[in-house]
C-alpha cells in the first residue's frame, strides 16, 4: 500500500515539497488533508480533526547529526510516514474511523483511542503474505526502527483495541511492544466494535 502511493508523491532530492502539493495528491485518492501546524496539538485536538479527513502537520526537519530517530515528529514523518499511507483507502478510513470515534468521548476513553492510534497509525505493524510489514509512520520514517521492530528484540503481540488501548508506551526512544494487525479492514471492524465499549453515543 505504501509503495503504491509514494511514486505518486511529488517528492525530489532537490527540495522539500509544500505541504499543499502533497495534499494536492491525497485529494483525489482519499479526500484527505495535511494541515500545517506550528507544533504539537492536544490528543482531542489532534484526532479530532482525523474525522474530517485531516491530518495535522509540523513544519521542522531533524537535525542531520540524528538522522535515525526523532522523539517529536518532523517533516520527514509527515512526508515519508503519513503522506504516502493517507492515499490508501482502507487505511485512509481506519484513521478517520478513529477519529470519528474520538467525538464527545471522556478524557479516559480518548486516551485509549489515542493509545489505539498510537499502535497502528504511528506504529503499526501488519501481516502479509511475504511476511510482516511495517504501516506505522513512525516505522516509516525510522530506518532504525523500522529494522529494530522487524527483529527479535521487540515484543510483538496481535492487535486487539482492548489491550493496545490500556498499553503505555515511550515516547523517547524505540518501542518495547508493537502490535501486529490482520488487515486494515479488519482493524476498522475492531474499532468500532470496540466503540460499544466506550460508551459512544453515535454510529458510523
Amino acid at each position: 500500500e505504501f509503495l503504491e502511493v509514494l511514486p505518486l508523491m511529488p517528492y525530489d532530492r532537490r527540495f522539500i515539497p509544500q505541504i499543499s502539493a502533497i495534499t494536492s495528491v491525497l485529494q483525489p485518492l482519499t479526500g484527505w488533508t495535511l494541515r500545517p501546524v506550528a507544533g504539537l496539538l492536544s490528543a482531542r485536538d489532534f484526532i479530532n480533526a482525523l474525522a474530517f479527513k485531516v491530518s495535522h502537520s509540523t513544519q521542522y526537519i531533524r537535525h542531520p547529526s540524528v538522522p535515525f530517530f526523532t522523539p517529536e515528529p518532523d517533516i520527514a514523518h509527515e512526508f515519508m510516514g503519513h503522506a504516502p499511507m493517507f492515499g490508501n483507502p482502507e487505511f485512509a478510513e481506519f484513521s478517520q474511523t478513529i477519529g470519528l470515534l474520538s467525538l464527545g468521548v471522556s478524557d479516559h476513553a480518548l486516551t485509549q483511542l489515542a493509545r489505539c492510534y498510537w499502535f497502528t497509525v504511528e506504529f503499526g505493524l501488519t501481516k502479509q503474505s511475504n511476511g510482516l510489514r511495517a504501516y506505522g509512520a513512525g516505522l516509516l520514517s525510522s530506518f532504525g526502527e523500522l529494522e529494530y521492530s522487524l527483529s527479535e528484540k521487540p515484543e510483538r503481540r496481535p492487535f486487539v483495541p482492548e489491550h493496545a488501548g490500556e498499553q503505555d508506551y515511550p515516547i523517547t526512544c524505540y518501542q518495547p511492544t508493537y502490535f501486529v494487525a490482520e488487515s486494515f479492514r479488519e482493524m476498522t471492524k475492531q474499532m468500532l466494535t470496540f466503540a460499544k465499549s466506550l460508551g459512544w453515543p453515535f454510529d458510523v
